[in-house]
């Protein structure tokens, strides 16, 4: 939002200078972003009249001039610009001025002494070429740069200082709002917000009178009352479209970063600007019937005021005639209708459009405008005609004509409910005793109703306040006004204890740490991701979409953290490094029974070689069971079990479901080679991803006995099918409790010579051992006994 300081202080003029209104404005939470004077510094330049104008006799070009200067006597000065002439008024710089880049001396020109010089745009700083035009706001309409001089207005005073005349002591402010500020999207919104700060009395804007001298109406019929819950329009008839627009508006406007157009749109503009409320004029003539509010039809376009042409789609409101659209509703006007030269009646339009309505068409069009940006943060609806009156006096002041009755439609307007604000609540979340009559003059300077019983306010926010629903919204709004510097710092006192730390849960710093101590550096992805990736990666056809992404590629919520690593991963390939592991925490989401969840989640991918380049160890790349050693670890001393399956991340056979106590917990493989070949990936990348409960979960370990007698080793090897899992023979073995039995662990798998075509050889360590005695052969016989005949019950012949 940009403006101008000088209009700014019209409607409020407190005490303080430019640099105190910008520091008050940021720390109130209206961030000043830009502050820039709108002309450079000088003086001694005021408003001249040539009086008389003689060549001079020792140079063609230049002419030799008498000047009144309103300081007495007329001063004589050597001029070559080319379009001075007798009578013009032209800013004149006095001997002693300092003007950008030069100081200015009586002199004597081609023997003709000169007491000053006539002065350019350019040699004010004002443009950057004398022979252009005005630089953006120093704009007037009876001031008119040719060849040379500035022109200036008949009516501009001999005598006064030119930055007096030009309002060249103002500067253009640009703020950078919040989303939830729409009603400091005006002029007056921006005054009202200053009022409030500093307790200085806001003017009243000006007072409209005028008559209404026509009879012609146009009928209103709004067909969505929802989306457009007022409709307010005023025909003016007799309008002249090509009256000059005044001095003083244009130069508003230009220093607001808006450039005249016509008479009729810049008034348009001007109450846009001053009030936050989006007016259209539409060319009378060019309408055909009556005025509909409505959503667009199937098939129908419209051609807009930029020259676009757009197609309508049905969630698109538009202003139409009794033929077509004329207009996009809160976003811009059709050409067709559009006012010109040629204009003699207008309708002028002012109405409320749902923000939820408005909100992302113009992005979804590629465009932005001054009216959808106000109309998708929420537009005061009690203004809408305080608006068109103003706008209607503003015509008829410029244009003349003659102004009809106002036709509005009034539907069911968003509702202002109360919020209860506890004084006691204001005083802890701020750390201040602040008392309640403070309170209430707070909020009052706010334009908010506020009713006191025991201790609790019931407060009302006005019609133009959007953003007050809750009660930090209130707190935060008194935070602002009573100023956060005022807010003194509180050491704070506590009693300060230990809190245990529960043995049985790990935090998320361990693991991370954790995982660090492992090689992997962690990233930090959106959590908005490309639907492709979805598809992709997670097989999910049906992700959670969002209704206004940020962009195109992050149109969706990710049930999968494997998208972004990849992402970070191919980054990471594009500068040259051969060698990544990765990791992520984070939440992902899916959709259940018409409701969201959120899942927290780590995964990793590894690419590149299994250790860093050494003489130590031969290079090798990552496989499957490096990172399954690194999930193995994470989880520790808790045992896992890896079951094959399919995942569409993963290459067929490469991939594995992580089991913990009998539950999924989560996913490891290979990513597929074709998805290394569509994101341009060069070598396998395996990568894992695991619940985070699972993994904060952690056993309480225990004491045990430890033995002082020798373990036992009996190996045991045996014959099973190619199918057989040596898991399953693993589980079945630590399901039979063998006496003594301590320990159970595969150590070789064979295949070939002695073992038949079909089948493989599995073989087992078993450690026996006692705390209490040395193990008998006996014993070790019946313990190995029974595991045999479990291995036979799963199918298992011992091999001889």
């Amino acid at each position: 939002m940009q403006f101008s300081e000088s209009w700014l202080r019209k409607f409020v003029n407190p005490s303080i200078s430019s640099e105190e209104l910008a520091h008050l404005l940021t720390m109130a939470g209206l961030e000043v972003e830009e502050m820039s004077a709108v002309a450079p510094p000088f003086d001694k330049v005021v408003v001249a009249q040539v009086l008389t104008k003689d060549k001079h006799p020792d140079a063609d070009r230049l002419s030799v001039l008498t000047v009144d200067v309103g300081q007495g006597e007329p001063l004589s000065i050597v001029c070559g610009a080319q379009n001075v002439m007798v009578g013009m008024k032209a800013p004149c710089a006095l001997a002693g001025a300092k003007l950008p880049g030069i100081e200015i001396k009586q002199a004597k020109v081609r023997g003709i002494a000169s007491f000053g010089m006539m002065c350019s745009t350019k040699e004010l700083g004002l443009a950057e070429e004398s022979s252009g035009p005005l630089r953006q706001g120093f704009g007037q309409a009876s001031t008119e740069l040719r060849t040379g001089l500035m022109e200036l207005a008949a009516d501009a005073v001999v005598g006064q200082s030119i930055r007096e005349h030009l309002d060249l002591d103002d500067h253009r402010i640009t703020l950078k709002l919040t989303p939830n500020r729409s009603d400091c999207l005006s002029l007056y919104g921006i005054a009202r917000e200053v009022s409030a700060l500093t307790g200085t009395t806001l003017q009243a804007l000006p007072k409209v009178a005028f008559n209404q001298s026509s009879n012609l109406v146009s009928k209103v019929k709004v067909a969505a009352p929802a989306a457009c819950p007022r409709y307010a329009g005023r025909v003016i008839a007799g309008v002249n479209a090509r009256a000059a627009t005044p001095a003083w508006m244009v130069q508003r406007l230009e220093r607001c970063g808006l450039r005249s157009i016509s008479a009729l749109v810049d008034v348009t503009n001007y109450v846009l600007l001053e009030l936050g409320q989006p007016l259209h004029a539409f060319d009378l003539d060019k309408l055909d019937g009556d005025i509909e509010v409505r959503f667009a039809r199937a098939g129908e376009s419209l051609k807009l005021l930029n020259e676009q042409t757009v197609a309508l789609q049905d969630d698109m409101l538009v202003i139409a005639d009794s033929k077509q659209p004329v207009a996009l509703a809160g976003v811009m006007g059709g050409s067709a209708s559009a006012v010109d030269d040629a204009t003699t009646g207008i309708f002028l339009e002012s109405a409320f459009f749902a923000p939820n309505v408005i909100v992302g068409k113009s992005r979804r069009l590629g465009f932005s405008s001054d009216s959808s940006y106000r109309f998708e943060r929420g537009v005061d609806f009690a203004a809408t005609q305080t608006a068109l009156d103003r706008a209607t006096q503003l015509i008829l002041d410029i244009c003349g004509g003659q102004a009809g009755a106002v036709t509005e439609v009034l539907g069911s307007l968003p509702e202002r409910n109360s919020v209860r604000l506890r004084v006691a609540r204001v005083q802890r979340v701020l750390g201040m005793p602040l008392e309640a009559e403070e309170i209430v003059q707070v909020l009052s300077r706010l334009g908010m109703v506020a009713e006191l019983k025991g201790g609790e306010f019931s407060v009302t926010a006005p019609s133009y306040r959007f953003d007050i629903a809750i009660e930090e919204d209130l707190i935060e709004e008194i935070a602002r006004v009573h100023g956060y510097e005022r807010i003194r710092p509180v050491q704070p006192q506590a009693a300060m204890a230990i809190l245990p730390q529960a043995e049985a849960q790990r935090s998320v710093a361990e693991l991370r740490q954790a995982l660090v101590l492992r090689d992997y550096q962690e990233t930090i992805n959106y959590a908005f991701v490309e639907a492709e990736w979805e598809r992709d990666l997670c097989g999910n056809a049906a992700p959670i979409v969002l209704k206004n992404p940020i962009a195109s590629q992050m149109s969706v919520m990710r049930s999968s953290l494997l998208g972004g690593l990849l992402a970070a991963l191919r980054t990471n390939l594009a500068r040259k490094q051969p060698r990544v592991r990765l990791f992520e925490m984070g939440g992902c989401f899916a959709a259940a029974a018409g409701s969201y969840l959120q899942h927290e989640r780590v995964a990793g991918v590894c690419y590149g070689t299994a250790l860093p380049e050494q003489w130590g160890a031969a290079a090798r790349n990552v496989d499957f069971y490096d990172v399954k050693a690194d999930v193995e670890a994470l989880f520790a001393p808790a045992a896992l079990n890896f079951v094959a399956a399919t995942h569409p991340a993963s290459h067929p056979g490469r991939s594995a479901q992580i089991h913990l106590d009998g539950q999924i917990v989560g996913w490891i493989g290979e990513l597929h080679p074709q998805w290394l070949q569509q994101y341009d990936i060069p070598q396998a990348t395996v990568w894992f991803e695991v619940n985070l409960a699972a993994l904060t979960q952690a056993a309480v370990p225990h004491a045990g006995e430890i033995s002082k007698f020798p373990p036992v080793r009996r190996d045991l090897a045996v014959v099973v099918d190619e199918s057989v899992a040596a898991q399953s023979l693993l589980d079945a073995m630590q399901s039979e409790n063998a006496p003594n039995v301590v320990e159970l662990a595969l150590f070789d798998l064979y295949r070939g010579k002695g073992v038949e075509q079909g089948k493989k050889s599995l073989a087992f360590r078993v450690l026996l051992q006692d705390t209490q005695k040395t193990l008998t052969e006996v014993e070790i016989d019946q313990s190995i006994a029974r595991l045999l005949d479990v291995l036979q019950q799963q199918g298992a012949q011992l091999r001889m």
